[in-house]
């Protein structure tokens, strides 16, 4: 039982920005690549597989909106809504490839760190952040009320903050000759990477504490016991909840579960600044009839 309603798939309207943004991430994604070879910058190679695994994901993500739109058949009675946890998959793979490069690479670069040509450095990465501004300025247009574009959004972000970083330190290389800037800016973009992947493994938010959460839900009035937590993000800060939550068995005779419901989704949006939640409601006992663990 939720108290949203939003709409969470990719709408048809909103392709086609997406498919502008992902021209520009493409184009930046090569012009990085170059970048990389003529300046023998790793932080840029970096924000390059940054940008690569946003073009996979994004490129998958259009494909993927196509696809679940395809009627359920007798075949496939979900029809092809799963496309979009492939297209996750894929993304995730990429993402740890360029992920153990960079850090292999970065670690050898600290060791021994080799020529940078800061100049042509700094002029690819101004490149990137304002492809990285233009995209920005597309996907503010359309993000809001969606949670697809607005995942995409704050990876656009993400991308331009991994430009930044290339900024400062071929600002850095450039005042100082002190190449090893080179290494430590290409380890802070690959966090960016890091948390992109704990989006996609479902992992909980660092920002959720789920026992507090739990607490919480208890001290509410007519909730006896609270199972099946779980929290994951959409996007690096979109958290989102799902939880079955025991309740008096007057409250489904009574009309006192919408009431309920809004007692909780304000207490998750006020205290713990998650948004998004969905609740089902059970009787006592109903645990018993399901299957798995419960945590």
């Amino acid at each position: 039982m939720s108290g949203h309603d939003h709409d969470h798939g990719l709408a048809a309207g909103h392709r086609r920005p997406l498919a502008v943004v992902l021209g520009i991430s493409s184009a930046i994604l090569v012009v990085e690549v170059i970048g990389a070879l003529i300046s023998g910058s790793l932080a840029l190679l970096a924000d390059a597989g940054h940008m690569l695994t946003d073009v996979v994901g994004l490129t998958l993500a259009l494909i993927a909106s196509v696809l679940v739109e395809r009627p359920a058949t007798s075949r496939r009675t979900w029809g092809y809504r799963r496309a979009e946890i492939l297209a996750a998959a894929a993304q995730a793979a990429v993402l740890l490839a360029v992920g153990i490069f960079v850090v292999v690479e970065a670690i050898r670069r600290l060791i021994t760190p080799p020529e940078v040509a800061s100049g042509a450095m700094l002029i690819f990465g101004i490149v990137g952040l304002l492809g990285n501004a233009l995209s920005i300025l597309l996907l503010s247009r359309i993000q809001r009320g969606n949670l697809n574009t607005r995942a995409a959004m704050l990876e656009v972000v993400n991308d331009a903050l991994g430009s930044a970083a290339v900024l400062a330190a071929a600002v850095i290389i450039a005042a100082t000759g002190w190449t090893r800037a080179d290494a430590i800016a290409s380890l802070a973009i690959w966090k960016l990477l890091r948390e992109t992947t704990d989006v996609l493994m479902e992992a909980t938010p660092r920002s959720v504490d789920l026992e507090q959460i739990r607490r919480h839900i208890l001290g509410v009035s007519h909730v006896h016991t609270v199972h099946d937590l779980h929290a994951s993000s959409v996007a690096s800060d979109l958290p989102v909840l799902s939880a079955h939550v025991v309740v008096d068995e007057s409250c489904f005779h009574d009309g006192h579960l919408p009431q309920l419901l809004d007692q909780l989704q304000q207490c998750l949006a006020g205290h713990f600044d998650v948004e998004h939640s969905t609740f089902q409601f059970e009787p006592a006992g109903h645990a018993d009839h399901e299957h798995g663990a419960h945590a």
